[in-house]
Protein backbone atom coordinates (compact mmCIF):
# COMPACT_ATOMS: atom_id res chain seq x y z
CA UNK A 1 0.00 0.00 0.00
CA UNK A 2 2.85 2.36 0.85
CA UNK A 3 4.58 2.01 -2.51
CA UNK A 4 1.19 2.28 -4.38
CA UNK A 5 0.99 5.83 -2.35
CA UNK A 6 4.78 6.94 -3.46
CA UNK A 7 4.40 5.63 -7.23
CA UNK A 8 0.93 7.76 -7.59
CA UNK A 9 3.26 10.69 -5.62
CA UNK A 10 5.94 10.27 -7.72
CA UNK A 11 3.77 9.87 -11.02
CA UNK A 12 2.03 13.46 -9.67
CA UNK A 13 4.88 15.56 -9.19
CA UNK A 14 5.63 16.06 -13.09
CA UNK A 15 1.98 17.83 -13.29
CA UNK A 16 2.44 19.56 -10.48
CA UNK A 17 5.47 20.95 -12.40
CA UNK A 18 3.31 21.86 -15.70
CA UNK A 19 0.53 22.60 -13.93
CA UNK A 20 0.92 26.48 -13.72
CA UNK A 21 2.20 26.37 -17.68
CA UNK A 22 -1.30 24.55 -18.29
CA UNK A 23 -3.49 26.98 -16.63
CA UNK A 24 -1.69 30.14 -18.59
CA UNK A 25 -2.43 27.93 -21.77
CA UNK A 26 -5.88 27.29 -20.96
CA UNK A 27 -6.33 31.21 -20.33
CA UNK A 28 -4.86 32.88 -22.90
CA UNK A 29 -5.60 30.14 -25.26
CA UNK A 30 -8.49 28.16 -24.93
CA UNK A 31 -10.78 30.94 -23.47
CA UNK A 32 -9.92 33.47 -25.94
CA UNK A 33 -10.97 30.84 -28.56
CA UNK A 34 -14.00 30.37 -26.92
CA UNK A 35 -14.87 33.55 -26.34
CA UNK A 36 -14.14 34.70 -29.82
CA UNK A 37 -16.40 31.58 -31.01
CA UNK A 38 -19.29 32.96 -28.48
CA UNK A 39 -18.64 36.39 -30.60
CA UNK A 40 -18.70 35.36 -33.90
CA UNK A 41 -22.81 34.89 -33.35
CA UNK A 42 -23.39 38.00 -32.06
CA UNK A 43 -23.58 41.53 -33.46
CA UNK A 44 -21.03 42.59 -30.57
CA UNK A 45 -21.03 46.13 -28.93
CA UNK A 46 -18.91 46.71 -25.41
CA UNK A 47 -20.74 49.84 -24.17
CA UNK A 48 -24.00 47.58 -24.36
CA UNK A 49 -26.00 44.10 -24.40
CA UNK A 50 -24.46 42.14 -27.14
CA UNK A 51 -27.50 41.65 -30.18
CA UNK A 52 -27.91 38.00 -31.18
CA UNK A 53 -27.53 37.04 -35.24
CA UNK A 54 -27.25 33.69 -35.30
CA UNK A 55 -25.44 33.06 -39.00
CA UNK A 56 -25.78 35.83 -39.98
CA UNK A 57 -21.60 36.99 -39.66
CA UNK A 58 -20.49 33.83 -41.15
CA UNK A 59 -23.02 34.88 -44.07
CA UNK A 60 -21.57 38.04 -44.62
CA UNK A 61 -18.03 36.93 -44.65
CA UNK A 62 -19.14 34.59 -47.71
CA UNK A 63 -20.63 37.44 -49.47
CA UNK A 64 -18.05 39.78 -48.81
CA UNK A 65 -16.11 40.61 -52.10
CA UNK A 66 -13.18 42.44 -49.92
CA UNK A 67 -12.50 39.46 -47.56
CA UNK A 68 -12.95 36.93 -51.51
CA UNK A 69 -10.12 39.85 -52.47
CA UNK A 70 -7.67 39.11 -49.02
CA UNK A 71 -8.04 35.24 -49.66
CA UNK A 72 -6.92 35.33 -53.11
CA UNK A 73 -4.33 37.04 -52.29
CA UNK A 74 -3.44 34.86 -49.12
CA UNK A 75 -3.52 31.86 -51.65
CA UNK A 76 -0.91 33.80 -53.56
CA UNK A 77 1.03 34.72 -51.12
CA UNK A 78 1.29 31.39 -49.53
CA UNK A 79 2.13 29.28 -52.78
CA UNK A 80 4.63 31.06 -54.05
CA UNK A 81 6.60 31.92 -50.73
CA UNK A 82 6.30 28.06 -49.68
CA UNK A 83 7.36 25.95 -52.96
CA UNK A 84 10.39 29.02 -53.59
CA UNK A 85 10.91 28.84 -50.06
CA UNK A 86 10.94 25.08 -49.99
CA UNK A 87 12.94 24.90 -53.31
CA UNK A 88 15.78 27.45 -52.49
CA UNK A 89 16.07 25.62 -48.49
CA UNK A 90 16.36 22.29 -50.09
CA UNK A 91 19.48 23.74 -52.24
CA UNK A 92 20.90 25.24 -49.72
CA UNK A 93 20.41 22.29 -47.49
CA UNK A 94 22.23 20.21 -50.25
CA UNK A 95 25.01 22.38 -50.28
CA UNK A 96 25.62 22.73 -46.83
CA UNK A 97 25.13 19.45 -45.13
CA UNK A 98 27.93 17.59 -43.88
CA UNK A 99 29.84 17.86 -40.04
CA UNK A 100 32.39 20.04 -40.92
CA UNK A 101 32.93 22.95 -38.24
CA UNK A 102 32.30 25.78 -41.18
CA UNK A 103 29.50 24.49 -42.33
CA UNK A 104 27.84 24.83 -38.86
CA UNK A 105 29.31 28.17 -38.64
CA UNK A 106 27.53 28.84 -42.35
CA UNK A 107 24.32 27.59 -41.15
CA UNK A 108 24.17 29.20 -37.82
CA UNK A 109 24.78 32.94 -39.63
CA UNK A 110 22.48 32.04 -42.20
CA UNK A 111 20.00 31.02 -39.93
CA UNK A 112 19.44 34.37 -37.82
CA UNK A 113 16.99 35.78 -40.12
CA UNK A 114 14.38 33.12 -38.91
CA UNK A 115 15.15 34.20 -35.31
CA UNK A 116 14.67 37.74 -36.12
CA UNK A 117 11.29 39.62 -35.14
CA UNK A 118 8.75 39.52 -37.87
CA UNK A 119 8.43 43.27 -37.12
CA UNK A 120 12.68 44.35 -37.08
CA UNK A 121 12.54 42.43 -40.43
CA UNK A 122 9.73 44.57 -41.98
CA UNK A 123 11.55 47.76 -40.95
CA UNK A 124 15.12 46.27 -42.67
CA UNK A 125 12.84 45.19 -45.67
CA UNK A 126 11.14 48.48 -46.27
CA UNK A 127 14.56 50.24 -45.39
CA UNK A 128 16.04 48.06 -47.93
CA UNK A 129 13.20 48.33 -50.67
CA UNK A 130 12.91 52.03 -50.23
CA UNK A 131 11.20 53.74 -52.89
CA UNK A 132 13.84 56.22 -53.39
CA UNK A 133 16.21 56.28 -56.33
CA UNK A 134 18.95 56.00 -53.65
CA UNK A 135 17.72 53.58 -52.08
CA UNK A 136 19.48 50.25 -52.14
CA UNK A 137 16.87 47.96 -53.80
CA UNK A 138 16.92 50.73 -56.40
CA UNK A 139 20.67 51.32 -56.83
CA UNK A 140 21.04 47.43 -57.54
CA UNK A 141 18.46 48.08 -60.17
CA UNK A 142 19.78 50.84 -61.34
CA UNK A 143 23.61 48.80 -61.41
CA UNK A 144 21.91 46.26 -63.55
CA UNK A 145 20.31 48.75 -66.03
CA UNK A 146 16.76 48.05 -64.75
CA UNK A 147 14.07 51.25 -64.43
CA UNK A 148 13.99 52.43 -60.37
CA UNK A 149 10.94 50.20 -59.05
CA UNK A 150 8.34 51.31 -56.28
CA UNK A 151 8.15 48.12 -54.26
CA UNK A 152 6.20 48.57 -51.14
CA UNK A 153 4.46 51.25 -52.27
CA UNK A 154 3.87 50.25 -56.07
CA UNK A 155 0.58 48.46 -55.94
CA UNK A 156 1.97 46.19 -58.69
CA UNK A 157 4.78 45.47 -56.95
CA UNK A 158 4.14 45.22 -53.27
CA UNK A 159 2.11 41.95 -52.71
CA UNK A 160 5.37 40.57 -54.87
CA UNK A 161 8.03 42.22 -52.17
CA UNK A 162 6.20 40.83 -49.40
CA UNK A 163 6.93 37.62 -50.88
CA UNK A 164 10.62 38.21 -51.54
CA UNK A 165 10.42 39.47 -47.69
CA UNK A 166 8.75 36.02 -46.64
CA UNK A 167 10.84 33.99 -48.51
CA UNK A 168 14.17 35.62 -47.13
CA UNK A 169 13.06 35.01 -43.23
CA UNK A 170 11.88 31.23 -43.81
CA UNK A 171 14.42 30.06 -46.06
CA UNK A 172 16.99 29.56 -43.62
CA UNK A 173 13.73 27.77 -40.92
CA UNK A 174 12.92 25.03 -44.12
CA UNK A 175 16.91 24.68 -44.95
CA UNK A 176 17.48 23.44 -41.06
CA UNK A 177 14.36 21.42 -41.15
CA UNK A 178 15.91 19.50 -44.33
CA UNK A 179 19.48 19.67 -42.95
CA UNK A 180 18.18 17.50 -40.67
CA UNK A 181 16.13 15.15 -42.90
CA UNK A 182 19.46 14.82 -45.11
CA UNK A 183 21.16 13.31 -41.86
CA UNK A 184 18.57 10.58 -41.45
CA UNK A 185 19.51 9.28 -45.26
CA UNK A 186 21.42 6.03 -45.33
CA UNK A 187 24.60 6.80 -46.56
CA UNK A 188 25.16 3.02 -48.06
CA UNK A 189 22.27 3.78 -50.41
CA UNK A 190 24.70 6.43 -52.07
CA UNK A 191 27.60 4.37 -52.38
CA UNK A 192 25.53 1.68 -53.94
CA UNK A 193 24.56 4.12 -56.36
CA UNK A 194 27.81 5.77 -56.89
CA UNK A 195 29.28 1.79 -57.45
CA UNK A 196 26.23 1.72 -60.26
CA UNK A 197 27.86 4.86 -62.16
CA UNK A 198 24.44 6.75 -61.57
CA UNK A 199 25.07 10.49 -61.68
CA UNK A 200 24.65 12.90 -59.04
CA UNK A 201 20.59 13.77 -60.51
CA UNK A 202 20.11 9.93 -60.69
CA UNK A 203 21.27 9.63 -56.87
CA UNK A 204 18.93 13.26 -55.68
CA UNK A 205 15.70 11.79 -57.66
CA UNK A 206 16.46 7.86 -56.72
CA UNK A 207 17.87 7.89 -53.38
CA UNK A 208 17.18 11.64 -51.62
CA UNK A 209 14.22 12.84 -52.85
CA UNK A 210 12.28 9.15 -51.55
CA UNK A 211 14.22 9.19 -48.39
CA UNK A 212 13.26 12.71 -47.65
CA UNK A 213 9.64 12.90 -48.28
CA UNK A 214 8.25 13.32 -44.93
CA UNK A 215 10.89 15.95 -44.24
CA UNK A 216 9.00 17.80 -47.42
CA UNK A 217 5.51 16.80 -46.21
CA UNK A 218 6.67 19.07 -42.70
CA UNK A 219 7.82 22.09 -44.43
CA UNK A 220 4.91 21.70 -46.34
CA UNK A 221 2.48 21.74 -43.49
CA UNK A 222 4.49 24.46 -41.63
CA UNK A 223 4.85 26.70 -44.50
CA UNK A 224 1.57 26.98 -45.27
CA UNK A 225 0.34 27.36 -41.74
CA UNK A 226 2.67 30.05 -41.08
CA UNK A 227 1.61 31.72 -44.89
CA UNK A 228 -1.98 31.76 -43.88
CA UNK A 229 -1.56 33.47 -40.27
CA UNK A 230 0.76 36.13 -41.12
CA UNK A 231 0.00 39.16 -39.52
CA UNK A 232 2.99 41.02 -38.62
CA UNK A 233 4.84 41.12 -41.83
CA UNK A 234 2.10 42.71 -43.90
CA UNK A 235 1.14 44.63 -41.11
CA UNK A 236 4.42 46.32 -40.56
CA UNK A 237 5.74 46.50 -43.88
CA UNK A 238 2.15 47.88 -46.07
CA UNK A 239 -0.80 47.61 -43.45
CA UNK A 240 -2.32 46.06 -46.35
CA UNK A 241 -2.05 48.88 -48.52
CA UNK A 242 -1.36 50.17 -50.94
CA UNK A 243 -5.00 50.64 -52.33
CA UNK A 244 -5.35 47.08 -50.73
CA UNK A 245 -3.27 45.43 -52.93
CA UNK A 246 -1.41 43.46 -49.88
CA UNK A 247 -4.57 42.70 -47.93
CA UNK A 248 -4.05 39.29 -46.56
CA UNK A 249 -6.92 37.92 -44.48
CA UNK A 250 -5.37 38.19 -40.90
CA UNK A 251 -5.22 42.36 -41.64
CA UNK A 252 -8.70 42.29 -42.74
CA UNK A 253 -9.83 40.32 -39.59
CA UNK A 254 -7.31 42.87 -37.55
CA UNK A 255 -9.18 45.93 -39.26
CA UNK A 256 -12.82 44.60 -38.99
CA UNK A 257 -12.08 44.30 -35.49
CA UNK A 258 -9.89 47.06 -34.16
CA UNK A 259 -10.46 49.79 -36.48
CA UNK A 260 -14.16 49.38 -37.22
CA UNK A 261 -15.15 47.73 -34.01
CA UNK A 262 -17.54 44.93 -35.83
CA UNK A 263 -15.78 42.50 -33.14
CA UNK A 264 -18.74 39.80 -34.62
CA UNK A 265 -17.64 39.66 -37.92
CA UNK A 266 -13.82 39.68 -37.50
CA UNK A 267 -14.46 36.38 -35.00
CA UNK A 268 -16.46 35.04 -37.55
CA UNK A 269 -14.01 35.32 -40.16
CA UNK A 270 -11.89 34.30 -37.44
CA UNK A 271 -13.16 30.89 -37.09
CA UNK A 272 -13.97 30.40 -40.80
CA UNK A 273 -9.76 30.55 -41.15
CA UNK A 274 -8.78 28.51 -38.29
CA UNK A 275 -11.27 25.92 -39.48
CA UNK A 276 -10.52 25.51 -42.86
CA UNK A 277 -6.59 25.77 -41.68
CA UNK A 278 -7.13 22.98 -39.25
CA UNK A 279 -9.62 20.77 -42.08
CA UNK A 280 -7.01 21.34 -44.65
CA UNK A 281 -4.41 20.11 -42.93
CA UNK A 282 -5.66 17.39 -41.46
CA UNK A 283 -7.02 16.36 -45.04
CA UNK A 284 -3.57 16.69 -46.09
CA UNK A 285 -1.66 14.83 -43.73
CA UNK A 286 -4.18 12.20 -43.85
CA UNK A 287 -4.18 11.25 -47.98
CA UNK A 288 -0.62 11.36 -47.55
CA UNK A 289 -0.14 8.98 -44.87
CA UNK A 290 -2.70 6.86 -47.21
CA UNK A 291 -0.82 7.24 -50.19
CA UNK A 292 2.51 6.42 -47.85
CA UNK A 293 0.91 3.27 -46.62
CA UNK A 294 -0.28 2.31 -50.18
CA UNK A 295 3.08 3.06 -51.74
CA UNK A 296 5.39 0.88 -48.46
Amino acid sequence: MRSQNSSLRRACVPWLFLLPALALFVLFKFVPMARGLEMSFYQVNFGSDWEWVGLENFQRAFADSDLHTAVIQTALYVSVSVIVSAVIAFALALALEGPARHLRIIRTAMFLPAVTSAAVVAQIWQIMLSPAPDGIGNTILGFLGVGHAGFFSDPNQALGSLIVMQIWKTVPYDMMIFVAGLTGVNRELYDAAAVDGARWHHRLWYVTLPAMRHTVVIVGVLGFIRGVRVFTEVYSSTGGGPGGSTEVVMTYVYKAGFVQFDYGYASAVSCLLFLFTAVTTVTYLTLRQRSNRHGA
